[in-house]
């Protein structure tokens, strides 16, 4: 969510924004909304100053002019009555239009109709030139006991997997190489719920433009797709001491994602499924864009680092306009290399919001002038399972049928360093 103040004075540069994000919204609309507001407010509160004055009035007088103060206030009752329930109307309105708006992206970002736009900035590591015929991943840990997806859609239905054995301790694996390496980046570990109410997800900007991926309980309640919602939500309606900026959590949680939209896109395999798991890195930091962007590249980085330890082949792209969310000033996808696809696939995604989260879910600190100020908010993934099985499985196939395992997660599968039946 911006400023109103600032939407007004910057309505061009609005327009603009949702142009460039390829998102239908009507900046005059809200405009004209929030002058009936304000209109509204201002009636209701020259009612109740009126209301006021006539009741302090009334104790001074009595007989006829009593009577005649006890019907101006009978009238100025229920004028009070209906201008409050046309201004409870049109607030509705007015949030439902500010919860729209979209933020401003950066200068940086490139134009695009979509994510094959997106450009890249930077490329690590060899492709695998492989003397064998590659197989999939679905085949490779198929055969090695690995995975099984025809039991899992009889379980889960569509895209339901086990995994299993090597399988299941490689994401064991991945998950606490994962804690271990961002920890040393001096991150708070967290463990986070995965069922959350609908403000952590409006806070977020996931509702309302995300809202029919989403999975929703029978409570009214949500299953969050990422653990960047339930973390944003920690530190709701709370004021933070600047000197504890900035605030780095790794948090871990279940995610659950209903992929609307996308019924015929990677229909088998561990691309895209309903249920996984994730590691994300989640930053508070100052009001400030230099900050914002300093700790964007950063966690960036970080991500880039940790594929690096693994020996993933990746590529870094920065996302165009219209691959932007609503809240996004900028973002990067890091994607790594699938070799049955021949093509990159993303696995991180790394974003910086500005104000726009905090301000919705009213998490500020006070500035040394003291004056109370939205923190920052970005995110960025440190790791999601099974997708990065994916990759690491297909580039470190073997020509037997075997899969290498990545030196730096041998101790975490008790020193093992292939698998293979």
């Amino acid at each position: 969510m911006l400023d109103i103040k600032f939407i007004k004075e910057n309505k061009d540069l609005i327009a603009l924004a949702a142009k460039k994000k390829h998102i239908e919204f009507d900046v005059e609309k809200l405009l004209e909304i929030d002058e009936k507001r304000r209109a509204i407010m201002k009636e209701t509160e020259d009612k109740r100053a009126e209301q006021n004055t006539a009741s302090t009035e009334i104790v001074k007088v009595d007989g006829p002019e009593k009577a005649n103060i006890l019907e101006k206030m009978k009238i100025l009752k229920q004028e009070l009555t209906d201008g409050e329930e046309k201004l409870k109307e049109i607030m509705k309105e007015w949030q439902v239009l500010m919860l729209q708006v979209p933020n401003v992206p950066d200068v940086s970002v490139p134009d695009g109709d979509s994510d094959t736009d997106n450009k890249e900035v930077k490329k690590w590591g060899e492709l695998p030139k492989f003397d064998f015929e590659p197989k999939s991943h679905i085949e490779i840990m198929e055969n090695l006991g690995m995975l099984d997806l025809e039991r899992g859609v009889k379980v889960s239905g569509f895209r339901g997997y086990f995994l299993k054995n090597d399988g299941a301790l490689l994401s064991f694996a991945i998950w606490n190489y994962a804690m271990d390496f961002f920890g040393k980046k001096n991150f708070t570990p967290m463990i986070v719920p995965s069922l959350v109410r609908k403000a952590p997800l409006i806070g977020t900007g996931m509702i309302p433009q995300s809202e029919e991926d989403l999975y929703k309980t029978q409570d009214g309640d949500y299953l969050a797709g990422t653990a960047e919602v339930p973390t944003m939500g920690y530190y709701q309606d709370e004021i933070l001491d600047k000197k504890d900026l900035p605030i780095k959590f790794l948090s871990f949680s279940p995610c659950f994602r209903r992929e609307a939209g996308s019924h015929s896109k990677d229909v088998k395999g561990l691309i895209r499924v309903h249920e996984f798991f994730k590691v994300e890195q989640v930053v508070l930091c100052e009001a400030s864009h230099e900050e914002s962007v300093k700790n964007h590249e950063a966690i960036t980085r970080n991500s880039e680092e940790f594929m690096e330890s693994l020996g993933i082949p990746y590529r870094t792209v920065v996302n165009c306009g219209a691959d932007l969310g609503l809240g996004q000033v900028k973002k990067y996808d890091i994607e790594a290399w699938v070799p049955l696809e021949n093509k990159y696939r993303e696995t991180h995604s790394s974003s910086y919001f500005h104000d726009f989260q905090t301000r919705r879910l009213n998490i500020r600190y006070k500035d040394a002038d003291g004056k109370t100020k939205y923190v920052h908010s970005l995110n960025n993934t440190a790791t999601a399972s099974p997708r990065i099985l994916v990759s690491l499985v297909e580039n470190f196939q073997q020509a037997d049928g075997s899969v290498k395992i990545p030196e730096v997660l041998q101790p975490y599968m008790g020193g093992k360093t292939v698998i293979r039946k």
